[in-house]
């Protein structure tokens, strides 16, 4: 399971990289989990990890995502740490339990079944509502809706980090870096902290607003309390079954459905379940449906906005158009400059680095860049860690070429290459789409007259914005992999030191330093 999720889940610091011998730390029923023990050979300055010395019975576990969010060693361990409530398995039974379930279908998703279909966007749209509702889904909801919701946040917050940061005080953060990925948003809390978190956007991603929007708002309109109703998204990344896991994402109510405070009892998710495209594709093939052949059924115009020519409303870039959205709302409302036609994104190091400047007057006043993938985004973290990062905004995700490329994605054909399936999905995405402005999406200005008022209100910023959170490693996590002596100082000669790390800890009120090194034989 652990090699579907974003490499940046998977790289976060030599914790978090999952090698075959690894196995999860978290302690179960109360027992301490097995280690090799370490002995000195008689040969001098040799050391041996020596097996336990009895093989222990095992049995399958399964470790909640609440549990790999809380955990600050892996996040993804073996294939023995089960997604038990991410699956088609309790998909499939909420629906049999007599649950309203509503599915929220991501544009990559649908562009990602379409070209493994030979369809069109639209038509596999049209042709998953008549599938879902014949397996007992109330709703099926187009993610634009709320992608569009997102991207306004997004643009009136960096608006306002910009006027801030030079006005006289000049103490917004910038750039600001986009929250849309999960991959990126675990990778910064458990290993960038406390000087990173500050510059990520607050605004939710389109996956949690449009669980906000069904669960404090559809909800209601349809009489029923958030708990009746079974959230399920489909998205192209392994990543988003984490992000919804999340203690932020969870919310108490009253049996009016109300938000309340804390105290109260009655806590739900805002997104349920994840299914990724791939086992959505798998779900066909258990119902050994043909989807070509299925009828497309109306879609539903709750929160799905079509229009009088059967286009869906979409955006420039296969992973939400961040980038190009703020821009040109900031170009328009900053410096008065209206940007037509494409944005001319310039190649600086790779395909998945780019950027675009405005300049006014001779001046950059607005530097944006596209930063895709691990490696890139090393990059521009150690700039923005030094104070050497001149950008105003980063889009950033996990993926190399971004969302269509998440793990989460129907693989290839026989014979065809992931090139060529990206540039494939590139071009299914943007079938049927009228790339519009968010700000002109007519059911986006219902949901701010009906239920949030207007962009960045206090109503926006308790259900369309979060926060995040420096994960603090604990002392299981810092100590599994390494070789530990108490006051150590020296190092065998067979072996060489890849890194070495001071820890400070308390035990029973006293102090206690250990000098902790990660060996490499050598």
């Amino acid at each position: 399971m652990s090699d579907k999720f974003s490499p940046t889940l998977r790289i976060s610091d030599l914790n978090d990289f999952i090698a075959p011998s690894q196995a999860c730390i978290v302690s179960l029923k109360g027992l301490k989990a097995s280690m090799p023990t370490i002995k000195q050979d008689r040969v001098e300055n040799q050391v041996q990890v020596a097996p336990p010395s009895k093989p222990l019975d095992t049995e399958p576990v399964k470790i909640s995502l609440k549990d790999c969010l809380a955990c600050s060693g892996c996040i993804t361990s073996a294939e023995t740490v089960m997604l038990e409530k991410q699956s088609l398995e309790g998909f499939l039974s909420n629906i049999k339990d007599g649950k309203a379930v509503i599915v929220s279908l991501s544009p990559q998703s649908r562009a990602s079944l379409a070209a493994h279909f030979g369809l069109s966007p639209y038509q596999v749209f049209g042709k998953l509502t008549t599938f879902f509702k014949s397996l007992g889904v109330k709703a099926i909801f187009d993610t634009s809706c709320s992608r569009d919701l997102s991207l306004i946040e997004s643009c009136n917050e960096f608006v306002a980090r910009y006027n801030k940061k030079h006005s006289a005080n000049g103490d917004a953060l910038l750039p600001m870096i986009s929250s849309a990925c999960p991959g990126w948003i675990c990778y910064a809390e458990k290993t960038l902290g406390s000087y990173i978190l500050p510059h990520i956007s607050s605004v939710k991603s389109p996956q949690q607003t449009i669980g906000a929007t069904i669960k404090h708002h559809v909800c209601q309109k349809m009489g029923l309390t958030p708990d009746k109703v079974y959230h399920v998204t489909v998205m192209p990344c392994y990543d988003k079954k984490l992000e919804a896991a999340r203690d932020d994402f969870l919310f108490p109510f009253n049996s009016m459905g109300e938000t309340v405070n804390e105290s109260e009892d009655l806590r739900t998710a805002e997104v349920d379940s994840v299914l990724t495209s791939g086992e959505v594709l798998e779900l066909i093939q258990l119902k050994s449906v043909d989807l070509k052949a299925l009828e497309e059924s109306p879609l539903d115009r709750l929160l799905t906005n079509v229009d009088e020519e059967g286009r869906l409303y979409g955006v420039s870039g296969g992973s939400g158009g961040y980038a190009d959205t703020i821009f040109r709302h900031a170009a328009k409302t900053l410096f008065g400059r209206e940007i037509e036609g494409p944005l001319d994104f310039r190649v600086i190091r790779n395909s998945d680095f780019r950027e675009v400047n405005l300049e006014v007057e001779g001046k950059a006043v607005l530097k944006f860049a596209l930063c895709y993938g691990f490696r890139n985004l090393q990059n521009i973290v150690r700039k923005i860690k030094i104070g050497k990062c001149d950008y105003h905004f980063l889009e950033v995700m996990a993926c190399p070429s971004g969302c269509l490329n998440g793990g989460g994605q129907i693989k290839p054909k026989e014979g065809q290459s992931g090139k060529d399936l990206i540039q494939s999905l590139e071009t299914v995405y943007m079938e049927d789409v009228l790339v519009a402005n968010p700000f002109e999406n007519p059911l986006v200005k219902r949901l701010y007259d009906e239920w949030l008022g207007r962009p960045g209100s206090e109503k926006a910023k308790k259900h369309i914005h979060t926060e995040y959170h420096p994960m603090v490693k604990s002392i299981t996590a810092q100590l599994h992999n390494w070789t530990c002596a108490k006051g150590a100082s020296s190092t065998p000669s067979s072996l060489s030191v890849l890194q070495q790390r001071t820890l400070n800890i308390s035990l029973s009120g006293q102090p206690i330093q250990y000098k902790a090194a990660l060996f490499l034989s050598i």
